[in-house]
């Protein structure tokens, strides 16, 4: 695990980049991360998308691939925002090793602002834990953005078989950055003003929209869900009233909540409520069921986008 104390910086959990050149350079570093965490009897989880994934359990040596728990990223984390609960929860108080390669070249532009909130918000789930978490970069085909986000949300990185510090590390920089970016303004939007009392003519928005766009059970009836959630969210927590817009692209129905809240906390809807809380999940049940959640938050307001795929599943 790497030391990553200093000046200004929180001491977090083994939170490493690996920056990989190659498939020989990828499973020269992953495969000792894998190997070893079964053989110290850690749980060890895989999630990457499908061509490395097969990679690493083809190239594990015998016995290991049993061991480990495999995910394939392209479904578990389509939704940077399902990572937490889905992979990081269950092992969090665990002697546990995580392989999550969030960022791949085949990720679409607007996912991207979401696995750079996961990344910046790992750090404060791993503080005081022992989980070692290993995040895959491929420095030969992603962005130079990318790459240099990954220096500023990790405290650690792995590049030539080498580990460091990382010189920009700032994870509240990226997530302050990220949540302040503009977002794509809608087209052909159908707004809706609600508040309380007013949840089933949003419900009957989305669903008319939903059935319209051609999306199909029971993904009509999440996305009304979805939608029921962040309104309550927003009349309890964001000044009582919201602005619901509902518009769809060639292949996404996308439901907006828009507030004048602040989102004071940032785990929010990233971590599993306890059994005895009987408030606390809806965001937790935004980001289970919709397949892409982003999230714009300044001093003034909040936005909330929860896209549906057509095609698409939780």
């Amino acid at each position: 695990m790497i030391d990553v104390t200093g000046p200004g910086r929180p001491m977090t959990a083994g939170h490493t980049a690996l920056l990989y050149r190659g498939a020989d350079d990828y499973l020269a570093a992953v495969l000792p991360f894998v190997e070893d965490g079964v053989r110290a009897g850690e749980a060890v989880t895989v999630v990457a998308p499908r061509g490395n994934l097969d990679l690493i359990r083809d190239g594990c040596a015998p016995g290991v691939a049993g061991e480990v728990r495999w995910l394939d990223m392209a479904d578990v984390g389509r939704n940077p925002g399902r990572l937490a609960p889905a992979v990081l929860h269950p092992v969090l108080d665990r002697d546990a090793r995580v392989v999550s390669e969030v960022v791949w070249p085949g990720r679409s532009p607007a996912e991207y602002p979401s696995c750079v909130r996961h990344e910046a918000l790992a750090n404060h789930l791993l503080r005081g834990k022992s989980l070692n978490l290993l995040c895959p970069y491929d420095a030969l085909r992603l962005r130079p953005v990318e790459l240099a986000d990954a220096l500023v949300t990790h405290p650690g990185v792995l590049e030539h078989g080498d580990h460091r510090r990382s010189p920009g590390f700032a994870p509240q920089d990226a997530l302050a950055a990220y949540n302040r970016q503009a977002m794509p303004e809608p087209v052909n939007a159908r707004t809706l003003p609600v508040g309380v009392g007013e949840l089933g003519l949003a419900r009957k928005l989305v669903s008319s929209a939903a059935a319209a766009f051609g999306l199909a059970e029971p993904r009509a009836a999440d996305a009304a869900l979805v939608v029921t959630e962040l309104i309550t969210n927003s009349v309890e927590h964001g000044g009582g009233r919201a602005t619901l817009a509902v518009w769809t692209t060639d292949t996404d129905l996308i439901c907006e909540i828009r507030d004048e809240g602040t989102l004071d906390d940032p785990l929010a809807g990233l971590r599993p409520a306890p059994v005895s809380q009987p408030h606390g999940r809806g965001l937790l049940v935004v980001h289970s069921l919709a397949d892409l959640v982003t999230i714009h938050t300044d001093d003034h307001c909040t936005v909330v986008r929860a896209h549906f795929t057509r095609g698409g599943g939780a």
